[in-house]
């Protein structure tokens, strides 16, 4: 199966999830638990991302079938974005978890790696547009 078919599904699929920490932080909102004003924020900034930058995996999809890349360059290209996404909004859900206000942890690590992931499939996709 093309990247272009497959890795779209695996987008959508992951919306669901993110569908689902939507409910989860509206439970958070609504008193049924308590995360705390630093867990709070980065729960949001996570949950934030996730869904942003997989509706953006979906365009980048789009386009990536436009290129003259083999269907290799399209997997990597592809997976790129999408490990970049998870480790990137996943990044903020384990600072929330093992991190500690005003400091860096694993999970800033992580997050401003996934930054990095994104990049580089955005530089590639850019460069396959040309």
């Amino acid at each position: 199966m093309a990247p272009t078919t497959l890795l779209p599904v695996t987008s959508l699929l992951l919306l669901v999830s993110v569908e689902y920490g939507g409910w989860s932080l509206l439970g958070f909102l609504t008193g049924r638990g308590q995360l705390g004003e630093f867990r709070e924020q980065f729960f949001r900034t996570g949950h934030a991302h996730a869904g942003v930058l997989l509706v953006l995996s979906l365009v980048y999809f789009l386009y990536l079938d436009r290129t003259g890349y083999s269907t290799g360059v399209q997997w990597l290209a592809g997976l790129l974005l999408l490990v970049g996404i998870m480790a990137q909004s996943g990044g903020f859900f384990l600072h929330l978890a093992l991190g500690q206000k005003d400091r860096s942890s694993v999970g800033t690590i992580v997050t401003r790696s996934g930054a990095l992931l994104l990049a580089a499939a955005l530089i590639i996709l850019a460069i396959g547009l040309l």
